[in-house]
């Protein structure tokens, strides 16, 4: 992904005054414009790439309201000026604060000659972010800022709680609305009131590209979409279905449904469509289900990945001692829900299944200690309910059979196991060893590569 955003962004240092450009890791953004025309980050204060639209899709991410714009006709680039910045807003908030365009103005007449919108032109839109840049200036006030409150104890986003105190509208009300903050601390709200008064009165520039593309690949849904179907992001930057693996004859039509990426499947395992296989192993008499994602991962007795499955393990280092633990859930599970008291825990759904009914197959009670971290946000995120074992295969084999269990509702014990959540997995993660596991299998494949081109006559 650094490659594919590095390759994204080749243009852009040219013609860029010295600063910061922030993106994230799981957006992907494509765009036309003119064949001499370029991307210029050379304002003060901070500048925003915006996307048409759909109404939806603003709910989810950030929207201009930009000031309007003196030509008649749009281009495919557009410099504007943006009067204030809303973070996921809901469709009422952006009809009241006029972000919404409508058909009439932005149709394919309006456009100068060459000129053509990507956005289906016979609905609305609004204008929402992906990368944004800051100058010199901003970057050293915010740095210094940062220097003199020491360590920060709450979660600052660098989008909703920067960009929404930019531009001449901006007010003060966004920073008590923590309905979009995954984990909300008590000095949450002094803290964005503090950032919003340094960055008060700071411009902020807005670059629309009319003729652009904006890929959200960071759900588990969007991902297996965008690299299992025939979805117009993977035929335009030509993803492979398979990607320097070792596998078995699967059928062409089977190819093109699934995606395989730096993996070694046995020639006797099998795999449905719509599933996702990263840099893991899969042996003889594994069957994958369809719409899964398996990732890291090493099954090498026969097993069945249910239909919709999530399976990631990771590398722990515990108390120095090297350890496995693989997350196992539904694709279509909701591990930011939570609710307040261990009497609500039976409001949460793991895998379609009431939680407390899980607990109940896998003999686990229902206590303050079976939840990490804050107890007044217990979610699955928190659940203590992922075995730690010594080795990664046993790691996974015993995740399935969790999932096994709740699949066929028959008991299975997690008693005797050490258990982690998945914040706890990630907090104990040891990456080098992750690291050294994938290089392992690429070296693998690189031999078998070589050997096969050895053997061609």
């Amino acid at each position: 992904m650094l490659e594919l955003k590095l390759a994204m962004y080749i243009d852009f240092p040219p013609h860029m005054n010295p600063g910061i450009l922030v993106t994230c890791a799981d957006d992907i953004e494509l765009y036309s414009i003119g064949e001499f025309e370029y991307i210029n980050f050379d304002k003060p204060g901070f500048t925003a790439l915006a996307h048409p639209s759909s109404v939806k899709v603003g709910t989810t991410h950030g929207v201009f309201i930009l000031n309007p714009l003196n030509s008649l006709k749009h281009r495919d680039l557009e410099y504007r000026c943006c009067h204030c910045f809303l973070h996921k807003p809901s469709i009422e908030e952006m009809h009241q604060f006029n972000a919404v365009c409508r058909p009439g103005n932005f149709c394919q007449q309006e456009f100068a000659r060459g000129d053509t919108a990507y956005l289906q032109l016979d609905r609305e839109y609004v204008y929402t972010d992906s990368v944004f840049y800051m100058d010199h200036k901003s970057a050293k006030k915010l740095l210094a800022f940062y220097e003199e409150i020491g360590t920060l104890n709450c979660e600052i986003d660098a989008y909703g709680d920067f960009l929404q105190a930019l531009g001449p509208g901006a007010t003060i009300e966004y920073t008590r609305n923590t309905s979009n903050v995954t984990k909300e601390e008590s000095e949450l709200v002094d803290m964005r009131q503090r950032i919003f008064h340094l960055l008060k009165g700071t411009s902020l520039n807005v670059v629309v590209l009319n003729n652009s593309k904006f890929y959200h690949i960071g759900t588990t849904e969007e991902y297996l979409f965008h690299f299992t179907s025939e979805s117009s992001l993977k035929s335009e930057l030509g993803f492979q279905s398979i990607a320097f693996s070792i596998l078995p004859d699967i059928p062409e039509c089977s190819r093109k449904a699934s995606c395989i990426i730096q993996s070694i499947l046995d020639l006797r395992s099998s795999m449905a469509p719509g599933s996702i296989v990263e840099y893991s192993r899969l042996g003889p008499d594994v069957f994958v289900g369809e719409n899964c994602f398996i990732s890291n991962s090493y099954i090498i007795t026969k097993a069945v990945v249910p239909a919709y499955s999530f399976v990631c393990s990771l590398s722990l280092k515990v108390n120095g001692h090297l350890a496995y633990s693989t997350m196992a859930f539904g694709v279509q599970d909701n591990l930011k829900n939570n609710v307040k008291t261990l009497l609500d825990v039976k409001l949460l759904q793991f895998f379609g299944v009431s939680f407390l009914s899980c607990l109940d197959i896998w003999n686990l009670k229902i206590t303050e200690e079976l939840f990490s971290g804050n107890k007044t946000h217990l979610s699955l995120w928190t659940a203590r309910i992922f075995p730690v074992c010594c080795c990664l295969s046993e790691s996974v084999i015993t995740s399935l059979k969790m999932l096994d269990a709740i699949k066929n509702n028959s008991p299975f014990s997690l008693n005797s196991y050490k258990l982690f959540s998945i914040e706890e997995m990630l907090a104990y993660k040891d990456v080098e060893d992750m690291i050294a596991y994938r290089e392992q299998i690429f070296l693998e494949i690189s031999v078998n590569k070589k050997q096969s081109d050895l053997e061609i006559p």
